[in-house]
């Protein structure tokens, strides 16, 4: 029996300004080069102004096969969207797809590994040169 496939859904803001999405494609694109050599699927969502949405990138993956989803909210902080928003979008996904498994995990901005990246970036524009 093999085990189930899983999945990571990117969850960001969105913005009318098309640009303001390239750096969350290319750490999508990144996270899936590395995920699917491991059998992992990707998706990457925005809450507004952009698509795909949290729900057509959920059930993307659902159609990809994945039986486990983890959300991965791509805020620097946990606001209104993440406490509030993503909590409610994550019972509906739940509520249209039953048989998959579903995890919230934490904003990446809260994670000590995006808090010290920023600290070393801020450091490193505030002193540039060899």
């Amino acid at each position: 029996m093999s085990s189930p496939t899983t999945g990571i859904l990117l969850f960001a803001h969105g913005a009318r300004d098309p640009a303001w999405a390239q750096p969350f494609e290319a750490a999508a694109n990144a996270l899936r080069d590395r995920a699917l050599a491991q059998g992992h699927q990707v998706s990457l969502a925005f809450l507004e102004f952009m698509t795909p949405d949290i729900a057509q990138a959920g059930k993307d993956l659902v159609e990809r096969g994945c039986q486990q989803i983890t959300v991965v909210p791509l805020f620097l902080g946990a606001g209104g969207h993440v406490r509030k928003d993503l909590p409610r979008l994550m019972g509906e996904l739940a509520e249209q797809h039953p048989q998959v498994q579903w995890r919230l995990s934490a904003a990446v901005g809260e994670t000590d590994t995006v808090i010290n990246a920023l600290a070393d970036a801020a450091w490193q524009l505030a002193h540039p040169g060899p």
